[in-house]
């Protein structure tokens, strides 16, 4: 994990902008899984392995996206620190 308390208030907010970045590649492509389940589920084509194999996807993603909101968290807390205005 890094220390963010020794990064400067500009290196803070380029990591703060990269998790966003990730935030909402993580979603689009959740959304991506989603539709791919949805359509498999009405179509009946893609059968329940494309499913079961979208679920577990998304699954781990969103492991990953907790941690990206841990790491945003202590930027959040350590730009206050360094910015109180």
């Amino acid at each position: 994990m890094t220390d963010y308390s020794k990064l400067t208030l500009e290196e803070l907010l380029i990591e703060q902008k990269k998790i966003k970045k990730q935030q909402m590649y993580t979603a689009g492509l959740v959304g991506l899984l989603i539709g791919v389940i949805v359509y498999g589920l009405v179509i009946n084509g893609f059968g329940w392995l494309y499913i079961g194999i979208s679920v577990f996807m998304i699954y781990i993603i969103s492991s990953g996206s907790k941690k990206l909101k841990q790491h945003l968290e202590l930027i959040k807390t350590e730009i206050e620190k360094k910015n109180p205005a």
